[in-house]
């Protein structure tokens, strides 16, 4: 009897986990990214504690996106008709899972970049250049990606400002950062990642419904043009 006990809430719990692959779209993707992300870190040799760390990230994603699946079937069962409070707290959630992701890919794009790469940063934001330094390109870059995507919305007839619209803000941004990274790193392996990790954010504002393939590829096209003006046109 007391096998059994302990028998039944681990099958109960493989039963959820299997539910979920075979249900939920992002799950799947979260799982091929984690495939991916082990293997590309075998191939860049990264040290035990930097593998301990993107596991705990990607544990933490997938963690998050089930939770948001259970709590999206909690909704849909207690409130099957459309309530403002319902979607409020599926897009929490969802807003939930978005946060995680984003951290995880911080997390391994830095963890990718590797000290020597930073300390190559660090060098040239002290050294004296003519140029604007690194981070002020950045922060420049974002604020004019999003205010292209503030009038991109403004010219398209749907969506919000928040939330769909002609121009794709997730894509922009993310398209955006990972033009940056060739410009700053040499590392090749380092700039496929980044590309990679944009394709998924835009992927899941696809999946989401939220965007279609061409307002998505609007705000690709947005952050790539921005990334390579300000930092391959500016001077250096």
């Amino acid at each position: 009897m007391a096998a059994a006990d302990l028998v039944v809430p681990f099958r109960v719990a493989l039963s959820g986990l299997v539910y979920t692959f075979r249900t939920q779209r992002h799950m799947r993707v979260h799982l091929y990214v984690t495939f991916a992300t082990v293997l590309l870190a075998m191939m860049l040799n990264l040290r035990i504690r930097e593998i301990l760390v993107l596991l705990f990230m990607i544990n933490f994603v997938l963690v998050a996106e089930m939770f948001n699946s259970a709590i999206e079937a909690t909704v849909d069962l207690v409130s099957p008709n459309y309530h403002p409070l319902a979607k409020f707290a599926k897009d929490i959630s969802a807003g939930a899972v978005l946060i995680t992701t984003i951290m995880a890919i911080v997390v391994g794009v830095l963890i990718a970049l590797g000290e020597d790469s930073w300390e190559r940063i660090r060098l040239s934001l002290t050294t004296p250049r003519v140029g604007l330094p690194i981070p002020f390109r950045l922060v420049l870059g974002l604020f004019l990606a999003f205010i292209m995507v503030i009038v991109g919305k403004g010219l398209g007839k749907r969506g919000q400002l928040m939330q769909g619209g002609l121009v794709s803000g997730h894509a922009a941004l993310g398209f955006f950062l990972a033009g940056s990274v060739p410009f700053i790193t040499d590392n090749a392996l380092v700039a496929a990642i980044a590309i990679i990790l944009a394709i998924v954010i835009a992927q899941s504002r696809y999946e989401a419904k939220i965007h279609s393939l061409f307002e998505l590829t609007l705000g690709a096209t947005v952050g790539l043009v921005l990334a390579v003006l300000i930092f391959g046109v500016l001077p250096r």
